[in-house]
């Protein structure tokens, strides 16, 4: 147990992690006990809501193996089925329609499985707060009513998850903590496809298999930010690559011109670095690039655009920024790189203490080399190559 990465978390996020997984554990056994069993009609329709969700779970899971695509959590899914079920369960076959999103996190093999419990515990704690908004006797059914309670599960879940990540990672990227706007559309499309759902599984409820193809459509759609993400960013740092990081630069570069102001470009190099992959091993290395990349990027402005080239080099673009100001900026990375000390593992296994590590930084501005960015890159290039001839963890100014 000591070795689960739980574990691994902050002291407020861990705290927090694990509060919140108690509450739903509660709330879950608080309501399978409170709740008198279901009749007939009610059993049917679970069985309709559960039969046409696990369709469209499997066949997905199923899909995106046979194209040996990442499997993500379809929580566009879960959202779709546990509005319906708000809507025409009662509270005690709700509780057993969360065992979806509790059984997938079983099924598929998570290197992590205390991120899958956290959001399955928000998942639970919101689906219980939108039927309280809803009437948690007798849900009010008509389309306001769908709006709030709707309203009310993607409020709360958003907040639970978005707390607990920002717990977790305090200089991590917004849309990490927040999400994008596609998330938000997406989960409103759930939240009407639900609501569908609920209304028409009354009469009959056969017709919920209707809702399997556009919750099927809504898994993929939900996909949409994880591919774009992980085509934008460099996998082991988590900033933006050199491809987008590229294309970032040329316009921040095509603003400053417009408005005619300073910007700089900034390339670093981390000093001797092969040492450390040949001394403690690849892993060792990727917690110095990991560690380096988060000190860069929480050191600057919020607007300053961080990227990884390749390799141990990164490259910074500072938009309004004077050539005596970016000098500073880059003084200020290679003294906080020099200071740093990253936890690591070594090829043995043993635990072990990184330090020494120095960044070398050539930079370059608008102000001598234009608003070209391959102008501005092999300028800073070229001082960055001075600042290691002349001996290494220095800034040069082109």
């Amino acid at each position: 147990m000591l070795e689960w990465p739980l574990w691994t978390l902050r002291r407020p996020a861990l705290y927090y992690w694990l509060a919140v997984d108690a509450l739903a554990v509660a709330v879950v056994a608080a309501v399978a006990l409170a709740t008198p069993p279901p009749d007939s009609a009610e059993i049917t329709r679970f069985g309709a809501i559960a039969v046409s969700s696990a369709l469209v779970i499997v066949g997905t899971a199923v899909v995106n193996q046979m194209r040996r695509e990442e499997q993500h959590n379809p929580w566009a899914i879960h959202v779709c089925y546990l509005v319906a079920g708000i809507f025409a369960l009662p509270p005690s076959l709700l509780v057993l329609l969360l065992l979806g999103p509790a059984l997938h996190g079983v099924l598929v093999l998570r290197p992590q499985p205390h991120r899958w419990m956290f959001t399955t515990a928000a998942t639970a704690l919101a689906t219980f707060a939108a039927r309280g908004v809803a009437g948690w006797d007798e849900p009010r059914r008509d389309v306001a009513m769908l709006i709030l309670a709707g309203a009310a599960m993607l409020v709360v879940r958003g907040v639970i998850v978005a707390v607990g990540l920002r717990l977790r990672s305090p200089d991590g990227a917004t849309a990490d903590v927040l999400g994008n706007p596609i998330d938000v559309a997406v989960g409103v499309v759930a939240v009407c496809v639900g609501g569908m759902t609920a209304m028409i599984i009354d009469s009959e409820p056969v017709r919920a298999l209707m809702a399997a193809a556009p919750m099927a459509l809504l898994e993929r759609a939900a996909q949409l930010p994880h591919w774009r993400r992980s085509a934008q960013r460099d996998a082991k740092t988590g900033l933006a690559n050199a491809v987008h990081w590229d294309r970032l630069a040329r316009d921040e570069l095509s603003r400053a011109n417009n408005r005619n102001f300073c910007a700089a470009v900034l390339l670093a190099d981390l000093d001797h670095f092969k040492r450390v992959n040949d001394r403690y091993g690849h892993l060792a290395g990727d917690a110095a690039l990991s560690a380096v990349a988060v000190l860069l990027r929480s050191s600057v402005r919020r607007g300053d655009l961080v990227g990884r080239f390749g390799g141990e080099e990164f490259v910074l673009i500072l938009p309004d920024t004077a050539p005596t100001e970016a000098e500073s900026v880059a003084q200020r990375l290679r003294l906080s790189v020099a200071a740093l000390r990253v936890a690591a593992t070594c090829a043995d296994g043993q635990p072990i203490e990184l330090a020494g590590l120095t960044i070398s930084i050539g930079v370059a501005t608008t102000e001598r080399f234009g608003y070209e960015l391959y102008d501005l890159l092999v300028a800073a290039d070229s001082a960055l190559l001075a600042a290691k001839g002349a001996g290494r963890n220095l800034v040069t100014v082109a």
